[in-house]
């Protein structure tokens, strides 16, 4: 497995939002990535950064559905993550720390499979599945923080057949990449700052991804 970031680190790094996230990682996964290829992105966040990623890369552009698992006081928190076809991950180290108990655990998954499952019927209406038989799969999402999602996500893309699993995010703290290194092939990362509390922390617009804006996004990446 193989990482790839810049050399230079940073104390601060702010995007401007998703889009012009997408457009800078995107430089750098066309530099690293060839061969017949797909883009996922992450709904919801993901998805605006990898319409760019997709658009550089002249790719399809379609998502892989995978939903946070958050601890019972702090959602945001993962603690697993679920995704299609039954891709589970469970951060064991996060349920220890915070003393969450199975009963718990089980609720919060359960709340989170209904999610995915709503999100999987809306979004699937708009675009049939990509077949990534063969095919290098980029998975796309606006950042890394505990990479629970994106373990589930690539998890998943394997499952589905791709010959080459690529994780591309804007912004990481380097051991997070790191720790990809089972369920990726190469980790491209566009920035990786000392200091790094959220992935929220380097944009000036983390404003919420809208369902709407995703499916426009896929609607319009249908003729690839």
């Amino acid at each position: 497995m193989r990482l790839a970031w810049d050399s230079v680190m940073i104390d601060s790094m702010v995007f401007y939002d998703r889009a012009d996230a997408g457009g800078r990682l995107a430089r750098r996964v066309i530099d690293l990535v060839d061969g017949p290829v797909v883009v996922l992105g992450l709904p919801r966040g993901g998805v605006p950064v990898a319409a760019e990623v997709a658009a550089a890369l002249d790719a399809p552009l379609d998502v892989i559905i995978v939903r946070k698992v958050g601890t019972p006081h702090n959602r945001e928190l993962a603690m697993g993550a679920v995704g299609e076809d039954g891709a589970r991950y469970v951060n064991a180290e996060v349920v220890r720390t915070y003393a969450v108990s199975r009963d718990q655990y089980e609720a919060a998954e359960q709340h989170e499979l209904e999610e995915l499952e709503r999100r999987s019927v809306r979004l699937r209406a708009v675009r049939p599945r990509v077949d990534l038989e063969d095919r290098t799969a980029v998975v796309v999402d606006d950042g890394l923080a505990t990479g629970a999602t994106a373990r589930a996500a690539c998890q998943v893309a394997r499952a589905h057949g791709a010959a080459r699993v690529v994780l591309a995010v804007p912004v990481a703290p380097r051991g997070a990449a790191a720790e990809m290194s089972d369920v990726a092939d190469l980790v491209i990362v566009a920035e990786t700052p000392r200091s790094f509390f959220g992935v929220g922390q380097f944009y000036d617009d983390f404003s919420q991804t809208a369902d709407d804006e995703v499916v426009e996004l896929l609607s319009q990446n249908l003729d690839r």
